[in-house]
């Protein structure tokens, strides 16, 4: 059976929001590569986005004896943010770490692979 993982992105929002459109095309073309690359190892995407900026986030909470509260912002000020994800499928988690790793993190930042939990519906 082939596993699901989620490829959590985390970075510096403040540098992305100020980097020049030639940073900013140069990262969108390494994911491009990552996705071709993909491809080629077998491994098949299944979704993923780039996310928007936490400052623009919307924040949910229920204490549990308390009222339903919604905020906008992020949920806790943090140095790096969650800045987009993938959904992949492979048997490879470890292959696919490096190959992140590999196109994913020319400026910095972090991966996280998280396994996604399938429920049959």
């Amino acid at each position: 059976m082939t596993d699901r993982w989620t490829v959590l992105l985390w970075g510096d929002e403040d540098m992305w929001e100020n980097a020049s459109p030639e940073v900013q095309e140069r990262a969108m073309g390494e994911h491009g590569a990552f996705s071709e690359a993909c491809e080629q190892r077998g491994y098949r995407i299944l979704g993923g986005d780039e996310l928007g900026f936490s400052k623009n986030s919307v924040t949910v909470q229920r204490p549990e004896d308390g009222e339903l509260t919604i905020t906008e912002g992020p949920y806790v000020e943090l140095a790096e943010h969650l800045g987009g994800y993938y959904v992949i499928e492979t048997d490879d988690v470890q292959g696919l770490a490096r190959l992140a790793g590999e196109h994913l993190l020319t400026d910095g930042g972090g991966i996280e692979l998280r396994p996604t939990v399938v429920h049959d519906a």
